[in-house]
């Protein structure tokens, strides 16, 4: 059996490598540098419990040392909202807001969001200025501002 050790580590390679394939989560890929490892001081002869300890220490070291460096550069990069700073701000409307038809779309800072009336009933014209009283998913509830559009800058 200890002879053939060096098979079963280039099973569990090759399961890593593909679990690694299928998940492109970067979670299997420190088990496969370790049977890897493992794998080379198999096809050298050495007794299967250096192997293993072997296969422990390198997975360790990969995890330790190499994983945050490639959770660094190469997870995707997440994009942060910050969604909260908008409620309280002003957004100018680019479509008539209307709860009972669905309507209403409003920019906040270059990106467009659905918009409707907080209170039930308000009905809103496209171009006015509306102040963010609340955020639910992705609508912006809104309310009256007094604020007219020529006065509105870039920070509303």
């Amino acid at each position: 059996m200890t002879e053939f050790m060096w098979a079963v580590w280039l099973v569990l390679t090759l399961v890593f490598i593909i679990g690694e394939i299928a998940t492109v989560g970067l979670t299997c890929i420190w088990f496969a540098g370790g049977t890897l490892a493992a794998l080379l001081c198999g096809m050298l002869g050495m007794h299967p419990l250096w192997q293993f300890l072997v296969f422990v220490a390198v997975t360790v070291l990969l995890l330790c040392f190499t994983r945050p460096w490639a959770l660094k550069y190469f997870k995707p990069r997440l994009v942060k909202t910050n969604y909260e700073e908008a409620i309280g701000r002003n957004v100018c409307l680019t479509e008539r807001v209307d709860n009972l038809r669905g309507t209403g779309t409003a920019v906040y800072k270059g990106q467009e969001w659905s918009a409707r009336a907080f209170e039930e009933g308000r009905v809103f014209e496209a171009g006015m200025i509306v102040t963010v009283k609340e955020i639910r998913g992705v609508t912006m509830y809104v309310v009256s501002s007094e604020i007219m559009p020529e006065y509105v800058t870039e920070e509303n």
